[in-house]
């Protein structure tokens, strides 16, 4: 038998890189074997992805030395950082330039990047449609994600740009569910008007980038999008209402209604929903459902999540 190709996978112990250590370590025939990489190899996620068989190490996306020695022996990798953790742009670009250079010393074959859309290429900063942020950004989540793309294809890196979605575990864990209003009713508020919002289960990011992978290489140097659905937020309210057991309204507010909330990220997020329902139609057509059940068959529709997660979801 051919000797398994390792896939180091940054952020193991979250919903993308977690995704796809199970989704590796659930194919023991396909060839692959996942690395999980984590800061602490004794907590309990990293101790879960141990005893599903993944070999676990630590190093920290912060440290270019440790994921130097994380890649070593490597065929792949998935990079991915996480915005919320820091609040700062300057510093996930300085994580994915970490990342590319480490993917070069390793000499991987593949490597598949989790990136978003930089906005500033649609809403230059004079733009006054949106407030500029952290003096230089947009949607500072988005953009320096989309701004490192360059770092990887400067450094020779055989890299897939992977274009995520909204997660719908956001409605769990991010405090974007259902709210109750003063006269009992939930209702789901967002800034989208009457235009779609892409999204995917987080589990299934992960489950697609192991497609990817299992493509050998065909999609190196693409850029492909991936998503679960296409529902609007009359349509996520009606599934909520109907998962939930109780009416859900929708109620579409201003993004400037959005970004005045106050709570941390909330200028962010308002931003970001803008973005995407000014520019819907280019937006969804980067994320292709179709495209998504290609490499991923078991692709969750909302529903489907909502059939699964609903109990989970706070109602306030």
């Amino acid at each position: 038998m051919p000797e398994e190709k390792i896939i180091a996978v940054l952020g193991a112990t979250g919903a993308q890189g977690g995704g796809l250590v199970r989704a590796i370590q659930a194919d023991p025939q396909g060839g692959f074997t996942a690395r999980a990489i984590t800061r602490d190899v004794n907590s309990d996620k990293a101790k879960a992805l141990t005893a599903l068989g993944a070999e676990v190490v630590s190093a920290n996306v912060d440290d270019p030395e440790s994921l130097k020695q994380a890649f070593a022996g490597c065929y792949g990798a998935f990079c991915v950082t996480f915005f919320w953790d820091h609040f700062s742009p300057e510093r996930e670009l300085a994580q994915a330039g970490a990342m590319a250079e480490a993917a070069k010393a390793a000499r991987l074959r593949h490597v598949i990047w989790s990136t978003l859309d930089d906005t500033r290429r649609h809403i230059p900063l004079d733009d006054d449609r949106m407030p500029t942020l952290q003096g230089k950004y947009k949607v500072p989540h988005f953009d320096a994600k989309g701004e490192a793309n360059h770092l990887f294809t400067d450094a020779g890196v055989p890299t897939t740009f992977l274009l995520t979605s909204f997660y719908w575990d956001n409605f769990i864990y991010f405090g974007l569910g259902p709210k109750r209003g003063p006269d009992g009713v939930l209702a789901l508020t967002l800034p989208m008007g009457d235009k779609k919002l892409p999204g995917i289960a987080a589990e299934d990011i992960g489950r697609c980038a192991y497609g990817i992978f299992k493509k050998n290489g065909d999609l190196i140097g693409k850029t492909v999008g991936i998503a679960g659905g296409h529902p609007t937020g009359e349509e996520m309210a009606a599934g909520l209402a109907k998962a939930i057991g109780e009416p859900v309204r929708y109620n579409a507010v201003p993004p400037e209604v959005f970004r005045s909330f106050g709570f941390p990220g909330a200028d962010d997020l308002g931003n970001m929903f803008q973005f995407k329902r000014d520019f819907n139609e280019m937006y969804c057509g980067a994320r292709s459902i179709d495209f998504s059940h290609e490499v991923n068959p078991a692709l969750q529709s909302f529903d489907a999540w909502l059939s699964q997660n609903a109990s989970r979801i706070p109602l306030d």
